[in-house]
């Protein structure tokens, strides 16, 4: 939902103001595997998506258990933990949010029980119509124990259960009605469905092992426990599970392709290929393309650890200036960017990062890192630079401005707190203490995913051109464009 401009991001905390992106992952065993321990190792190669909170739901033997809780995959699940925890069918999730903190309640796959039995559900997106359904539902007397997305989908699943016995036609049905980025795994005590809004704007993809089927947000999960990428779930598509078989529905929802951009730009870890794209690649092609947009003299050329490495590499050989490090990052810090308030953001640049003094003395040093969101990580690092006697110190970003919010599930939730929305690109070299800085253009990031047609992104962060029509208030009703 639309954060009011005047509500301080650090002070977060109710469901209007609340985005989240995090990881999904499923496996439907149809063999003698360890489903559980292999969801947990998925989780772990999911854990650049989320690092607040995780969870696994099993289904054994017409039951539903599982353990969940606030932290990382290794912390959550201890051995103990994992030798209670039996299944053939499993949900996991890795989830962040932007409010002040997690909790318990909100920590997921949530696991409910309805008319039909029980059911777990994990989700990766934001649903923009997500307040709308559940004062819908709150007026005919709901009673709602988390402020996620995925409650609300499950008593959609509820509601059109009891008018619907075939669970295709309840997923169908639960679809018509969410508006924003969806990508759903949904456990019943014999199935296993995955979703993906009609969009594409999150990912979503089939592997397996032998005859069992795997549901992972990225294919870097499918690799980490030697399972074979199938192929991707297609917008507006439903996947079900049972019994060995794989069924797919297509809803006939199907919208324009608009996968996010920022799963390219930064979210996703570079091994995973999305829509038959590499990561990688596409991050690499970024940085030769920036060199050629935004040339420069310089010494070396070093990235942010770790998102803006592989733009780095592609600059570094594009403008022939060599390739080194600069900035040493200590491994047991999590991601800045996805930190749930700005106090904890700054705190965690503190200790996330330091100069290679050597390297750096008296030399021009173009630094790639990207994205500039809010700017602070970027001011830190020329500072850090300079004071550790850098000449010059050029930034290049191998993403254009981020202008406008977001509200399909990645952390960019108000104009006020984008430096790019209120600076020109002169005033924000200005605000980083910078020599110089250069943007990838538009046109030029689109040609990046290798293999993906350039009119299948979202880059409404970007460009302010929504995929569907977004709310000017928390009362309108959605219509799409």
């Amino acid at each position: 939902m639309i954060p009011k401009n005047n509500v301080n991001p650090d002070c977060l905390n109710n469901r209007d103001e609340l985005h989240e992106s995090c990881g999904v992952f499923g496996i439907y065993s149809n063999d003698d595997i360890d489903a559980v321990r292999l969801t947990y190792y998925g989780l772990y190669a999911l854990q650049h998506r989320g690092q607040q909170s995780c969870g696994i739901a099993v289904s054994q033997d017409g039951h539903i258990t599982g353990h969940k809780g606030i932290g990382l995959v290794p912390e959550v699940f201890t051995e103990k933990v994992l030798d209670r925890l039996e299944g053939r069918i499993t949900v996991g999730h890795t989830r962040y949010s932007t409010t002040g903190g997690a909790s318990m309640e909100d920590c997921q796959p949530l696991i409910i029980r309805y008319k039909e039995g029980q059911l777990a559900i994990a989700h990766n997106g934001n649903l923009i119509n997500a307040s709308k359904i559940r004062l819908d539902f709150e007026n005919r007397g709901a009673i709602f124990q988390t402020s996620t997305d995925s409650e609300v989908i499950a008593n959609l699943i509820s509601r059109f259960g009891l008018k619907y016995k075939n669970f295709e036609e309840v997923l169908i049905e639960t679809t018509k009605n969410l508006l924003g980025s969806y990508a759903v795994v949904i456990m019943t005590k014999k199935k296993l469905a995955g979703i993906r809004d009609p969009w594409g704007l999150r990912p979503l993809s089939i592997g397996k092992i032998d005859n069992s089927y795997i549901l992972t947000s990225e294919t870097c999960a499918l690799d980490t426990i030697g399972a074979e990428f199938v192929r991707d779930v297609e917008p507006g598509e439903i996947v079900i599970i049972e019994e060995g078989i794989l069924k797919s529905i297509k809803t006939n929802q199907k919208k324009p392709h608009s996968l996010c951009i920022f799963e390219h730009i930064y979210f996703a870890r570079p091994d995973s290929f999305i829509d038959g794209a590499s990561i990688y690649q596409s991050r690499l092609e970024a940085g030769k393309l920036l060199a050629i947009q935004h040339p420069v003299e310089a010494d070396l050329v070093a990235g942010v650890p770790d998102s803006g490495i592989t733009a780095a590499i592609g600059f570094a050989r594009q403008s022939k200036i060599p390739y080194g490090e600069v900035l040493i990052k200590n491994r047991y810090v999590g991601r800045t960017f996805i930190q749930p308030n700005q106090k904890i953001r700054e705190e965690s640049i503190n200790i996330k990062l330091n100069t290679l003094k050597k390297e750096v003395e008296g030399k021009r040093i173009v630094i790639i890192d990207d994205s500039i969101v809010r700017g602070t990580t970027t001011k830190k690092i020329v500072r850090m630079l300079k004071e550790a006697g850098a000449k010059e110190v050029h930034v290049r970003i191998s993403s254009p401005p981020v202008k406008f919010p977001c509200y399909f599930g990645i952390d960019i939730a108000t104009k006020e707190y984008l430096i790019a929305a209120n600076n020109s690109v002169e005033e924000i070299k200005e605000i980083i203490g910078a020599d110089s800085i250069g943007f990838l253009s538009v046109e030029n990031l689109l040609k990046c995913p290798i293999g993906a047609p350039k009119d299948s992104f979202c880059t409404a962060c970007l460009t302010g051109k929504y995929p569907m029509k977004v709310p000017s208030g928390l009362d309108e009703t959605l219509e799409d464009k």
